[in-house]
């Protein structure tokens, strides 16, 4: 119990000295999204219903998947203007493909990814080599892709997809048993304590400040308990999505890529400047043109989650809203637009603020241009925690 007691005044004084000192982390976002639940729970008690929690589960996936791509480029203090419409363009193709033409699904999806990363790559390349503003690249690739997308999609506009087909059981099939919900969060909950605890070996081998055992145990019990109430309330519906479980794996697996490869160093080094970066014996072009390659292959992966979840593409996929809404997912998950500060989780948490006002409005049948007011305001909130939070870290000479 003293062990206990220590752990929570020893996490307790830790946050305070990163807030103190400008590194404020998830909780302004995990602060929001109680205040954002708890405002509509109120106002409509169906909001924290297990359907609508469901519902949302799925709704932030598609655009969580850009999201993701979006955390990278700003993580090297860029910005893709193109990946809205790079979606719109994936999906149109794996439904030309597929539908119009009979070609095997499993391969337009292959066609249709690799033409993300393709035009990844060509946007990271004109910046990285040519040397072309990252704004202009892509804000052309935004005009230029969803052009493109309009030829693919033809004089009729919009192409339907099969609900029963293996893109449509992407935000369809749910895992129905009670135990695979659970699995994933017992699943989730070792691999946090796993890494944690290999963390504070490597410290303490090094002779560095190290979490101690009771610290990494609460740690690992708040990550269990928020991860065991939300499979509760997915089983009380109709079970774990097939969706979030690949959001949750791809935002996972990208996050250890992050954090614990010699590749996820080099992005947040690019990302403290490319200058000293270069100095450092980092290939910039190299790790520039892989970053915006990644970002496009992430928008195609949304792009075909997106017309999974409404079976249908037109041309209004990929719209500007799409992209604002992503850019804005990454910035107020907490992913700095000044670079080198962030993570994939930025995008989940991210979403889960933007797509929980999304359902709240709709449920009080509020109009969405409120709800635009409302994601704009939280926007600009979050910028203004990262600038001051930078300023901060600049006064204890830790920018």
């Amino acid at each position: 119990m003293n062990g206990l007691r220590r752990a929570l005044r020893s996490g307790t004084e830790a946050a305070g000295r990163r807030l103190s000192g400008g590194e404020p982390g998830v909780l302004p976002v995990v602060v929001g999204v109680l205040v954002i639940w708890s405002v509509f729970q109120i106002l409509n008690g169906n909001f924290l219903a297990p359907r609508n929690l469901s519902n949302l589960s799925v709704d932030i996936v598609g655009a969580g998947m850009i999201a993701v791509g979006v955390v990278f480029v700003l993580l090297i203090g860029e910005i893709d203007l193109s990946v809205g419409s790079v979606s719109g363009l994936a999906a149109a193709l794996f439904a030309v493909l597929n539908v119009q033409h009979g070609m095997a699904e499993w391969l337009a999806v292959v066609i249709a990814v690799l033409s993300g990363a393709a035009v990844g790559s060509l946007h990271g390349f004109l910046i990285a080599r040519v040397g072309a503003p990252a704004f202009v690249v892509t804000l052309a690739g935004l005009l230029g892709w969803n052009g493109l997308m309009l030829y693919v999609l033809g004089a009729g506009g919009t192409v339907n997809l099969d609900e029963d087909s293996l893109l449509g059981k992407l935000t369809g099939h749910y895992f129905h048993e009670v135990a695979a919900a659970y699995g994933l969060a017992a699943a989730g909950s070792v691999l946090c304590f796993l890494v944690y605890y290999r963390d504070r070996r490597r410290r303490r081998a090094a002779g560095m400040p190290h979490r101690p055992l009771a610290e990494i145990a609460v740690r690992t019990g708040a990550v269990a308990l928020v991860a065991f109430s939300a499979a509760h309330v997915l089983n009380r519906f109709q079970g774990l999505p097939l969706a979030l479980l690949a959001f949750l794996l791809v935002v996972g697996g990208l996050d250890l890529v992050l954090r614990r490869t010699r590749y996820g160093r080099k992005v947040y080094a690019l990302g403290g400047g490319g200058e000293p970066a270069r100095r450092a014996g980092i290939d910039v072009v190299r790790v520039r043109v892989s970053v915006f390659m990644l970002s496009g292959t992430m928008a195609a992966v949304g792009g075909l989650f997106l017309a999974s979840r409404i079976t249908s593409v037109s041309q209004t996929s990929g719209s500007s809203l799409l992209l604002m809404n992503v850019i804005a997912a990454a910035v107020i998950g907490g992913t700095s637009l000044f670079g080198g500060r962030g993570t994939t989780w930025s995008a989940l948490l991210g979403m889960l603020v933007i797509q929980s006002i999304a359902s709240g409005m709709s449920l009080l049948g509020i109009q969405s241009a409120v709800q635009f007011m409302i994601t704009g305001g939280v926007l600009l909130a979050a910028v203004v925690i990262d600038t001051v939070a930078r300023r901060t870290r600049r006064e204890h000479g830790r920018a």
